[in-house]
């Protein structure tokens, strides 16, 4: 058995709509307390997985199986899975109370079972006193917790979240996924994750899944992810980065990659192949002095740092240098050093490629 076989397992799943592969011969293993995200652009297949993890789209072919049983022919309601849709799916005229408690009298519990775990439920989002409230008179945020607290409140298996934050402002999203976390954490909780923002996945995941056109582009923990891209997708869709395509060869027993002016030692390579070479811009540094030479075309403040983007003869690169009270800032125009990292990450060269850079 692996490291993630046994408890939410997703063998060869596939759904087709007419020509489209939603869904292309998927197959996941998933930990029990894992907080895994499916991320990728819109159209990627990321929210038809999820709905077929939850019973609410039927799949082609392939098995879904929870905790050692198989859950393919079930309701959704019959899963031990809990969803929270993007727009909450509150019921409006129903107060806090009234709306966490309607899938208990579903389930046929006694009144004083469900007054026991809807007062659980409510300590456990923060919302203690807050049931006899509608939806109406809550913040975005209060109503994120509730449609959460509406799916715990079932004791389900796997939480899944579809895009949950998308709606909330900036500030309220970096509080909420440390609530996210915070729930995980304590209830020992099994969460799938969907979103389009690479941050968010980057900083609530314990792994993420890449998709794009229904297929896996990379299944890894969020720092391999960052800095170890399997290929070009991934490293253009989560974050940002410098993408520079050269050639690979050898001399006096080592091997190098050539790109104009741009020179690295390579470990693993094959001197037969032209390679990629992909660098973030906060690992490029700028300086007086530098090996290469480039001159500043354009700058974008961001707050904590700026980004400055750079021209070396016919490459553009993205630098980033934090901002502090002792920062040397640049300007437009100016010619500076460059500084690149001794060992950047390769991966080969894909078919559909930029002749020299693309950021």
């Amino acid at each position: 058995m692996s490291q993630h076989d046994g408890f939410l397992s997703l063998k060869n799943l596939q759904k087709q709509f007419g020509d489209v592969k939603a869904v292309n011969n998927i197959s996941v293993d998933i930990d029990k307390g894992e907080l895994i995200s499916f991320i990728g652009p819109s159209g990627c297949g990321k929210t038809t997985l999820l709905r077929i993890i939850g019973g609410f789209q039927e799949h082609d072919s392939g098995s879904i199986t929870l905790d050692n049983e198989k859950i393919d022919h079930l309701s959704p309601e019959n899963r031990s899975t809990g969803m929270v849709f993007q727009n909450y799916a509150l019921f409006p005229h129903m107060t806090v109370y009234q709306n966490i408690e309607y899938g208990l009298k579903i389930q046929k519990l006694q009144k004083s079972e469900r007054k026991k775990r809807i007062e659980e439920v409510l300590s456990q989002v923060q919302l203690e006193g807050y049931g006899d409230r509608k939806p109406s008179e809550l913040s975005g945020g209060q109503q994120q917790r509730v449609a959460i607290a509406r799916c715990l409140v079932l004791h389900p298996k796997v939480l899944l979240l579809d895009e949950p934050l998308s709606n909330l402002d900036a500030k309220l999203r970096m509080t909420m996924r440390e609530e996210i976390r915070r729930l995980k954490e304590e209830l020992d909780l099994t969460i799938i994750f969907v979103t389009h923002d690479q941050e968010e996945a980057l900083s609530i995941s314990d792994r993420m899944i890449v998709l794009n056109d229904g297929n896996i582009q990379q299944l890894d923990k969020p720092d391999l992810v960052y800095t170890k891209p399997q290929n070009e997708f991934v490293a253009n869709f989560v974050g940002q980065a410098n993408i520079i395509t050269g050639s690979v060869n050898t001399s006096d027993g080592s091997t190098y990659f050539h790109a104009g002016e741009i020179t690295f030692n390579v470990q693993d390579a094959d001197p037969s192949e032209d390679a990629m070479a992909v660098i973030r811009p906060e690992q490029i540094a700028l300086n007086t002095d530098g090996p290469i030479r480039g001159e500043i075309t354009k700058i974008v403040y961001n707050g904590s740092f700026t980004r400055y983007f750079v021209k070396i003869d016919e490459f553009e690169v993205m630098v980033d240098t934090v901002n502090t009270a002792y920062s040397l800032r640049y300007q437009k125009g100016d010619r500076v050093g460059i500084e690149f990292p001794d060992t950047p990450h390769f991966i080969k060269k894909s078919k559909k490629e930029p002749e020299k850079l693309s950021v």
